[in-house]
């Protein structure tokens, strides 16, 4: 095994002995600490409770519930779910979320690495700086950019295989292009500052055994960096997929929206079927929920990093 595999595999088990020791004992629960978990359980309930109500009234009939309320219970049926697929036209709309979200996470989270990688790495004059930049950028309104960044996407030529529209008005490229250039500064500053706890003493050892900067990159600081890239795609999912924004300012045909636009196809024109709509939004949740329990052990790792050193 090379030197740079073995500064990578130790690194990877610092601290893992720290954990080893006895476990403290519980505190006493004590009135503040008792009233501190009430109010925390309030809140979660609170939380809770309407995410619960829409998917136990997604399995209703929405006849049932004219006829005896919301408060009642009965009236449970599969249709719902069935039909909102239908009309929402799900297929379509979670096919172009997925060309979007996919090809735009990834994206980002490879600049980001690249970028943080040379800010944490390497001292420059304008090191800071361009951190303060990224850092910046994400404070623009996205409002404020709209009209520069709807002329600049009108006015940039792209293959008709690409856009049908000949620029990059009417594209996926374009939501990716204008997604990875939102997030890529607050994934960069997460990471940068990661990169910074890796001891420079692994760099020092992978230098000495011949490694080049391309390989400590790829080889050494990105398996370290495995926690918070998880944890960031984990929210760079949701925030992309979620993403309806830019979507509504960039493309111009119905067949190309994301699947948040599937919830307004199923308004009706004169009153809407909130049981419908229920079933619709946990259509529309399932995939970051499922990225994220697929994710999580990685997730919750990745934001604890650092909250027992000092």
């Amino acid at each position: 095994m090379s030197t740079v595999q073995d500064a990578a595999t130790a690194a990877a088990r610092t601290g893992s002995g720290s954990g080893n020791g006895q476990l403290r004992k519980g505190r006493p629960l004590t009135p503040s600490r008792f009233a501190l978990h009430v109010f925390l359980t309030v809140c979660a309930l609170a939380w809770f409770f309407p995410l619960a109500w829409a998917v136990f009234n997604s399995f209703r009939d929405y006849a049932f519930t004219a006829a005896n309320g919301y408060a009642s219970f009965g009236g449970f049926t599969l249709d719902n779910y069935i039909n909102a697929w239908a009309r929402g036209n799900f297929a379509r709309t979670f096919a172009n979320s997925l060309w979007i979200t996919v090809p735009a996470v990834i994206l980002t989270l490879l600049l980001s690495a690249c970028v943080a990688f040379v800010l944490a790495r390497f001292s420059f004059r304008f090191n800071l700086t361009m951190l303060g930049i990224f850092i910046a950028a994400n404070l623009l309104p996205p409002q404020a950019l709209l009209i520069p960044i709807y002329r600049a996407f009108r006015s940039i030529p792209v293959p008709l295989w690409v856009s049908d529209s000949g620029t990059l008005l009417n594209s996926y490229l374009g939501l990716i292009l204008i997604n990875t250039a939102f997030q890529t500064g607050f994934c960069t500053f997460v990471l940068s500052n990661y990169m910074k706890t890796i001891p420079h003493e692994i760099y020092e050892q992978a230098q000495i055994d011949g490694a080049s900067v391309w390989r400590q990159f790829w080889q050494l600081t990105l398996p370290l960096c495995r926690p918070p890239l998880a944890a960031l795609a984990t929210l760079q999912v949701t925030w992309i997929y979620n993403e309806f924004f830019w979507a509504t300012v960039l493309l111009q045909t119905g067949d190309k929206f994301p699947v948040t636009s599937s919830l307004n196809n199923l308004k009706g024109q004169f009153f809407v079927d909130y049981n419908l709509l229920s079933a619709g939004s946990v259509l529309v949740a399932l995939p970051p929920v499922i990225v994220f329990f697929v994710l999580q052990k990685q997730f919750v790792s990745g934001l604890t990093l650092g909250a027992t050193k000092g």
